[in-house]
């Protein structure tokens, strides 16, 4: 079996989730079976991840599967299903805060029910209030139908215990909290109970130890002695010390989807990508090390050294429908119109972008920048801020959009006519992967990794010089004084977009694969008594 690990699979989703799902559809399609594995408590995960097109026989989260709620019949749950305990109670919606408020027939407050004003007021938690007025316990509801988590108040309106529930009802784990002894008197969390059905009780010291027992669980569900178990780490801090402790032996492959130096246009010298430091320090504990560019597995091979084996797969795949498609020529595009699909985030820099766009304008003023991506709220949402003063400062208010998050890629790249990247690294960038597919003439700064190797500077686009947004300026203004420059660099990104086919994706993939079951023998021979092993 193949297991993809991550944390949750949101409804706006990261460049990992998309590369996960991708890699699903591919695995699918040469009948390679594999699992998403999630570890994060997430009461709506199946909602989402069925709508990404995820089943739920390919899904396992881990505290699903130790509430035996792998495979749940859907059946939503509305305030009027709910027994609060009292008599002749009142409902009152409260829709602006999206939740009923109930109460005794004397008025006073029994719960607050939260719903999702998107889903048939389907109930996400209730809220339960003792006689004096205090929150002593909040249930979250699976978007399945049932109770999943209860927290538990304490009376200084802190949360002491929580419990997560089967859908049958039975407590199958539990955790603790209590007060550090900091200014901030914070809560942290003191240990993990698991109880079995049959009533085996274990503890865990902390959710790393929780979660390595979860993979070893997995690890004997789908045991087999022709092909060892492959676990891939698309988020390192989610298990990267559970898959090196494992009881028996796997397939462990770490995935960095991102530099793995602090400093991307540093790789040899600056300190390490903090996300990644303790699987940097272990690489030779691993089996597998994949990087989505050829430059960045040349730069751990340079800095690292190490004795593991070390794979160079793109993250993403065009698939075989935009490669066939018919391809649109600039004449029938936007002229002038620049996107970007990326988050608002300090990363991205996407204010440079702007800024190119704003130099680009005073020659040519039909050009225009959509921004297509959620803002990141760090630091009360600096990123965004330097994007809109970026806007204020050259006058682009009528040029510039922030669109916010969507799906519709198709009919946006087949508008459009420039791509623009301004980031401060990257691990690969599936957004610019799709822009060439699409023919969009792409304009990247010169930054690790994935850009600078998927942009192929002078055949479908320029590559400038890191933070030099000028350049960037220079180059899209060149394209659009040169018809048959631009004509030339965009069929240049459709013919580009064939080194990542499915066909060439798979190929390193199925390297990877055959790795794993040439190495299996001796791992096997290495457990002793290894015939009798499940």
């Amino acid at each position: 079996m193949n297991f993809f690990i991550n944390a949750t699979m949101p409804d706006h989703k990261s460049g990992i989730e998309h590369a996960q799902l991708k890699r699903l559809m591919l695995f699918n399609d040469h009948q390679t079976d594999s699992r998403i594995v999630l570890r994060e408590w997430d009461p709506i995960a199946h909602l989402n991840a069925n709508a990404a097109g995820i089943s739920d026989e390919q899904l396992i989260n881990m505290f699903d599967y130790f509430q035996e709620a792998t495979a749940v019949q859907a059946k939503p749950v509305s305030v009027g299903d709910i027994d609060f305990g009292v008599f002749n109670t009142n409902v009152i919606d409260d829709p602006a805060n999206k939740r009923f408020l109930v109460t005794d027939p004397a008025g006073k407050l029994v719960a607050r029910v939260n719903y999702d004003a998107n889903d048939a007021q389907r109930v996400r938690s209730t809220e339960l209030f003792d006689g004096f007025g205090n929150l002593y316990q909040v249930a979250h509801y699976d978007s399945r139908g049932f109770v999943s988590l209860i927290q538990w108040y304490t009376p200084d309106n802190k949360i002491g215990t929580e419990t997560w529930l089967t859908p049958t009802g039975r407590v199958a784990l539990e955790t603790f909290n209590k007060h550090t002894m900091t200014h901030n008197n914070d809560l942290i969390k003191t240990g993990w109970r698991l109880i079995e059905a049959d009533g085996t009780v274990m503890q865990f010291d902390t959710i790393e130890e929780l979660t390595l027992h979860f993979f070893d669980r997995l690890n004997d569900d789908f045991w087999s002695a022709e092909m060892p178990n492959v676990f891939i780490l698309d988020r390192a801090h989610l298990g990267d010390w559970g898959l090196l402790h494992l009881k028996k032996p796997a397939y462990t492959v770490m995935h960095l989807h991102n530099s793995h130096a602090g400093d991307a246009q540093d790789p040899m010298h600056s300190m390490v990508n903090n996300h990644y430091e303790f699987a940097l320090n272990t690489l030779d504990q691993f089996d597998a090390v994949v990087s989505a560019t050829h430059k960045q597995t040349h730069d751990l091979q340079l800095r690292f050294a190490p004795k593991t084996h070390l794979f160079t797969i793109p993250v993403g795949v065009v698939p075989e429908r935009l490669l066939n498609a018919p391809r649109v020529p600039v004449a029938a595009r936007t002229f002038g119109k620049v996107i970007a699909f990326a988050r608002i985030a300090w990363e991205k820099h996407l204010d440079d972008l702007v800024r190119a766009v704003g130099i680009v304008k005073r020659e040519f003023p039909e050009v225009t920048l959509d921004l297509y991506g959620y803002a990141d709220p760090t630091d009360d949402y600096k990123a965004r801020k330097a994007v809109e003063n970026a806007i204020a400062e050259y006058g682009l208010g009528d040029a510039v959009q922030l669109k916010g998050y969507t799906t519709d890629i198709d009919a946006v790249e087949n508008e459009a006519m420039m791509y623009g990247l301004t980031s401060r690294m990257e691990g690969f960038n599936l957004a610019i992967m799709e822009a060439i597919s699409h023919g969009l003439i792409s304009f990247s700064y010169d930054v690790n990794y994935g850009p600078n190797e998927i942009v192929q500077d002078g055949v479908n686009g320029n590559v400038v010089a890191y933070e030099d947004y000028q350049a960037l300026a220079d180059a899209m203004l060149q394209v659009l004084r040169d018809p048959e420059l631009a004509q030339r660099y965009s069929t240049g990104a459709y013919a580009s977009a064939a080194r990542y086919s499915e066909a060439n994706v798979w190929a390193a993939w199925r390297e990877l694969l055959d790795d794993a079951k040439a190495t299996w023998p001796a791992k096997l021979a290495a457990i002793p008594n290894h015939a009798m092993v499940k």
